[in-house]
């Protein structure tokens, strides 16, 4: 095969990705058979080199980053997810529910996003959720709150007895920034079945978030991969997503999630990190309406969440310090990340950190000293 026959890189062994680098050289979106080639080519490197130009075309070279804190106020759920170590039911030894002021203590003016993600709690009124918010909101007025995934939306207009618009009319209020894109799960019926019947499917998870753009936040996605899901599925859940975007614009980033074996154990071993690259790779080159793909450092690990950056990922999360769901499952990454760290792992894939807020607003950019960074008002 030669330059011209296999897409201009010469050393494009698989005549699928082949075919596939020419459409992304073309501008051409792919289809179905397009992403189930990038979830099954033994072409690993070739489709990183793929990806990584689409990223850079985005992107750059640049890889942000951010300084938050995720913030789990309980973990007394309503909900059996098959797949879920983190919930637990009132009376057992892993439960938990923090007090305002423990909540309180995850703000700060170190950090420049707040993540609130919490169990569907079987006696919290509304009003407790929305307390915690205006606690922080009055304590921190500049600190962007990324909150509530649309499960937690979709638990609220129950308990409330108010609709998604009046939910998110008092969550504004509060001071809601964005929302993070978990229980996304996979967009499959069977999977749904399967792993989480009593949980909303995926029509009143898209209805939750187009509310949610046509009320000017911007929100995120995630695919929960690595358990019985098929490729297939995999990849029509990247469709679904890619399809919304082109109706709202309102997804800030796409954040593939490494399912963590846990106790739970769908399956005996978690996803390779072959897998997990070419599901973030695919993610990148099946979403070409989405700015941003996460390399989600917790749940892929440190080093291949490193390697990610150079298969499509341009966002490797943040410093979190403190976060419950994945660290319940037993994820082996640890437990927070110094900004340090962070710089190292993105300068090792060869990138530039860029620190920003929950809202992809550019707040610092770094030179290879980490003494020497630039802050937006200095660009």
């Amino acid at each position: 095969m030669n330059r011209r026959e296999n897409g201009g890189d010469p050393v494009i062994r698989d005549p699928k990705l082949a075919a596939i680098a020419r459409k992304v050289d073309a501008g051409e979106r792919l289809d179905l058979e397009d992403g189930l080639a990038c979830l099954e080519t033994r072409d690993l490197f070739a489709l990183g080199r793929i990806a990584d130009a689409a990223a850079r075309r985005k992107s750059g070279d640049r890889v942000y980053y951010v300084l938050n804190r995720q913030l789990n106020p309980t973990n007394l759920c309503v909900l059996r997810c098959k797949f879920c170590d983190f919930a637990a039911r009132p009376g057992d030894d892993h439960a938990y529910e923090l007090s305002l002021d423990e909540a309180l203590a995850h703000g700060g003016e170190d950090i420049d996003e707040i993540h609130i993600v919490s169990g569907l709690h079987p006696s919290w009124p509304f009003e407790r959720y929305v307390e915690i918010m205006r606690a922080l909101k009055d304590r921190w007025p500049d600190l962007p709150i990324k909150a509530w995934t649309a499960v937690e939306i979709d638990w609220f207009t129950r308990i409330a007895k108010k609709s998604v618009d009046e939910i998110f009319d008092i969550l504004i209020a509060a001071g809601l920034a964005t929302m993070p894109g978990g229980g996304a799960e996979v967009f499959s019926d069977r999977i749904r079945r399967e792993l989480y019947p009593t949980k909303m499917g995926h029509d009143r998870w898209f209805e939750i978030h187009r509310t949610a753009h046509a009320k000017g936040i911007p929100s995120n996605c995630t695919l929960l991969y690595g358990h019985i899901e098929t490729f297939e599925e995999r990849i029509r859940h990247l469709i679904r997503v890619r399809e919304l975007q082109d109706e709202t614009g309102g997804f800030l980033s796409f954040v593939p999630l490494e399912y963590q074996v846990g106790t739970t154990r769908l399956v005996e071993r978690g996803a390779s990190a072959s897998d997990s690259l070419r599901t973030v790779a695919a993610s990148r080159l099946m979403l070409d309406n989405f700015d941003h793909v996460k390399a989600y450092w917790v749940m892929l690990g440190e080093e291949t969440a490193s390697v990610a950056l150079n298969f499509g990922a341009d966002d490797i999360d943040g410093t979190i310090v403190e976060e419950k769901i994945a660290h319940f499952a037993r994820a082996e990454s640890p437990v927070g990340l110094t900004q340090r760290r962070i710089l190292k792992l993105i300068r090792e894939a060869g990138k530039k950190p860029v620190r920003r807020d929950a809202l992809y607003h550019v707040l610092e950019t770094h030179d290879e000293d980490d003494t020497h960074a630039h802050s937006v008002s200095q660009l």
